[in-house]
Order: C-alpha cells, then sequence, then structure tokens
C-alpha cells in the first residue's frame, strides 16, 4: 500500500509533499491561541514559540523564524547594538536574507525572568543565552536581556516589540558612562 502524497498549491508542481511535511509545516506557523485560553496557557505557548523560533534564528534559518513570527505593521526592534530602533517596514526580503547570513551555527536558550499577560498583550522578560556565530565572528556566548512585547490580533499572537542588549553579564558605571557619551567602548 503506498502513502497518499499531499500536493499544497505553493509546492513546486511534480514535489511530492508528504503528511510528515505538511504537519511539520505547521509547527511553525504564527502562533494561534483560542480566545478560551488564560494568560498563563498563552505565555506559556508564546515561550515555547518564541524559543523554537529563536533557535531557528541562531542557525541563520530565518524562513522559519518569518513563517513562526507574525510582526506586527507598527513593530520596532531595539537591537543589542543600539542605535536608532527599526520598524517593520525596513524588514523587507532582503533584510531577512541578510539576517539569514549574520547568524550561522547557533544554539538557543532562554531563562525567563518575568511574564506578564492580560487578554490582548503579553510582555517576556528574558535573558537569552546564545553560542553562535554572528556576523562572521567566531562563536562565542551572546548573552542578551530581551524584552518582548506580543500584541493579539484576532486569535493570532503577533511580536509588537523587541529590546535586546547585550548587558546580562553586566558592565562597570564608567563602561556605561562610556556608552552613553557615545564613546567607543574600551578593549
Amino acid at each position: 500500500m503506498s502513502k497518499k502524497q499531499l500536493m499544497p498549491s505553493d509546492q513546486a508542481p511534480g514535489r511530492p509533499f508528504s503528511r510528515r511535511h505538511a504537519l511539520s509545516a505547521m509547527a511553525v506557523m504564527p502562533l494561534v491561541v483560542a480566545e478560551a485560553a488564560t494568560a498563563d496557557d498563552v505565555i506559556a505557548k508564546l515561550l515555547a514559540h518564541s524559543q523554537q523560533a529563536n533557535a531557528a534564528l541562531m542557525r541563520g534559518d530565518a524562513e522559519t523564524y518569518r513563517a513562526m513570527v507574525a510582526i506586527t505593521d507598527d513593530f520596532t526592534l531595539m537591537s543589542p547594538f543600539g542605535g536608532e530602533p527599526s520598524a517593520a517596514s525596513q524588514y523587507t526580503p532582503e533584510k531577512w536574507y541578510r539576517m539569514a547570513l549574520f547568524f550561522k551555527n547557533g544554539t538557543h536558550k532562554h531563562e525567563v525572568i518575568q511574564s506578564y499577560g492580560s487578554q490582548d498583550m503579553v510582555v517576556l522578560a528574558l535573558i537569552e543565552r546564545d553560542q553562535v556565530e554572528v556576523g562572521g565572528l567566531p562563536a562565542q556566548e551572546w548573552a542578551l536581556r530581551v524584552t518582548l512585547v506580543y500584541r493579539r490580533d484576532g486569535t493570532e499572537w503577533r511580536l509588537i516589540h523587541r529590546h535586546a542588549d547585550p548587558l546580562a553579564n553586566g558592565i562597570s558605571l564608567q563602561q556605561a558612562a562610556q556608552l552613553a557619551r557615545g564613546s567607543p567602548a574600551s578593549k
């Protein structure tokens, strides 16, 4: 008896798509939660979803990250490298492609510091611990303090804001003052 092959409309003609692939594809969809779910249930699902999506990004798989994390039209990112925050409109296919090349061979874990949930919004305060090659640098640990803000849009939860900084291990008052002045960090 042969397996029945599914052919989704976005799959190239003539290329079989198994049930296993269909189930895998469903696992990387944006998070949808029934309205009756409690805030704790939503928070738990968003934490697991974020963990999986960020693990993919640290491997250089921006496509999976994009498929899993729907961003709002008014999304902002305050990156760990500082500078002006970026907006959703700046996330073109070319920027996602460059992001995939920026991260390589990484692993991702996060520690939950605090979480807050209401009917329409969830805030996650995390320490992300990644072991990853970033921007052509050799692999190293990247410990980031991260705040994620999700907003409910119908039954889908979308990322509205991400703020990350590389200060999880702490810095001195003098180093903080130097950064605040816009001076280059000391070596």
